[in-house]
């Protein structure tokens, strides 16, 4: 699978882990920064993997920064992107099943990497369900162009 990932300054040391991680599993990888310790701005590195997954460069993508919302809240905002921020395996798999998460998000400062890594591995061996939560992810994306439904 192909995963675009990226972080803030917060959560370079977690990415690099989950990185070499992936790539130990045979995925191939996007890096999409910030290799880094200076100051940066979360909401640019959730733009690049979001437009990466939009695009159909990536499979799916990973965000990591100090808490995870922040990444969660920017990635959200990219038609078609269903970015979850899961701290648990059981999350991170009803993610996959019921809203087909695209992007998962991790917080660095909340939680260790050992656990990312093994929500990563739950996250990216779940299949969506469909079904019945095709209706509703529908019904999302109705609503994020400003229309009503019932």
């Amino acid at each position: 699978m192909k995963i675009a990932i990226g972080c803030d300054h917060a959560a370079l040391e977690a990415k690099n882990e989950i990185v070499n991680y992936l790539q130990l599993m045979g995925h191939d990888l996007l890096d999409e920064g910030t290799n880094s310790l200076d100051s940066v701005d979360y909401p640019d590195y959730a733009a690049d993997v979001s437009r990466k997954v939009q695009s159909g460069m990536a499979d799916r993508g990973i965000l990591i920064c100090g808490t995870g919302i922040g990444m969660s809240i920017a990635a959200n905002r990219f038609k078609g992107i269903r970015a979850a921020l899961c701290y648990t395996e059981e999350l991170a798999e009803l993610s996959r099943l019921h809203n087909n998460s695209n992007i998962l998000c991790f917080g660095a400062r909340t939680q260790s990497v050992e656990s990312m890594k093994k929500i990563t591995s739950v996250w990216l061996a779940t299949q969506w369900e469909g079904g019945r939560h095709g209706r509703r992810l529908d019904k999302i994306e109705i609503n994020s162009r400003g229309q009503h439904v019932q």
